[in-house]
């Protein structure tokens, strides 16, 4: 497995997989890797010859109050994990590599990118969207691979590829979740035992959203009120929001809809915790 550090070394890597007829695939990750980053993996490997994870804690999505300081950064751990899960490359740049003295160009989508997420962190996708693009830009691959988990994000990645013509496939791979159903995420390393046991707040409420609108006959604001209402029901669990929104548009769903997605965003102390699922409208 070869890492690099450099955006010559990286892109000089690719083009000798290139040159012997390997197919690219990348996994943008943040490190922190758990069984969902690994999956990613998998997911992405049965369709190229060649993977590559990048691992770079992106300081542009982070908010000021946010936990870009103790976000985990456990490299050496996570270029064992890539190694066991048969990577062939890992790009894991320094801040200056990808942001040096001088840099002021941003990649922004429109609404879609200041509702929901981009409204309770300000600024976050723009710094999704601009890290994605200078990554499918120093990578080209064919393909690259994210998580259902951060459905918003995966929605707007997707529309950006397609709106500036990126030359990538967007794949999106199922959440992978422990076994009372909390969605993996490197997040909840920060949760104590409380917190932990209170988290499972956001499958149980996803759970019951599908439960109701499998059933009929209930509105969708019916049904948000139910998930906050489960929310609450849980020790220390703070809802921020709990949507039924179009899966494509994230906007309100109308009736004519077959399916919707919801979302969820919670915090359990200082951790904020989302969550979501798509579920077919029975008419």
């Amino acid at each position: 497995m070869e890492v690099t550090t450099e955006v010559r070394e990286t892109r000089q890597l690719l083009r000798e997989a290139r040159q012997k007829g390997c197919r690219i695939g990348c996994v943008p990750t943040m490190g922190a890797l758990h069984a969902g980053h690994l999956s990613l993996v998998e997911e992405c490997r049965k369709s190229v010859d060649f993977v590559l994870v990048t691992i770079f804690v992106n300081p542009t999505q982070f908010g000021p109050s946010e936990d870009l300081e103790r976000y985990p950064r456990p490299l050496a751990q996570d270029l064992n994990a890539c190694e066991h899960a048969q990577v062939d490359a890992v790009f894991t740049p320094e801040i200056s590599t990808l942001y040096p003295e001088g840099f002021d160009t941003w990649v922004e989508c429109g609404e879609i990118s200041r509702i929901l997420e981009g409204a309770s962190r300000p600024g976050h996708f723009r710094g999704v969207t601009t890290i994605v693009a200078k990554l499918l830009n120093i990578v080209q691959p064919d393909v690259a691979c994210f998580g259902q988990k951060d459905y918003q994000q995966q929605t707007i990645i997707r529309q950006m590829v397609r709106d500036l013509d990126i030359p990538t496939e967007i794949v999106v791979c199922p959440t992978l979740r422990e076994a009372d159903g909390l969605a993996l995420s490197s997040r909840n390393a920060y949760l104590n035992e409380q917190q932990r046991a209170s988290a499972v707040a956001l499958f149980q409420a996803l759970e019951q959203a599908e439960e109701l609108l499998q059933a009929g006959n209930v509105s969708f604001q019916e049904v948000e009120e139910a998930m906050i209402e489960r929310l609450k029901s849980f020790e220390g669990v703070d809802p921020e929001y709990a949507v039924i929104r179009n899966p494509d548009t994230l906007q309100e769903p109308s009736e004519s809809l077959t399916s919707v997605v919801a979302l969820i965003a919670a915090r359990l102390g200082k951790t904020r915790l989302i969550d979501n699922r798509t579920i077919p409208i029975t008419k």
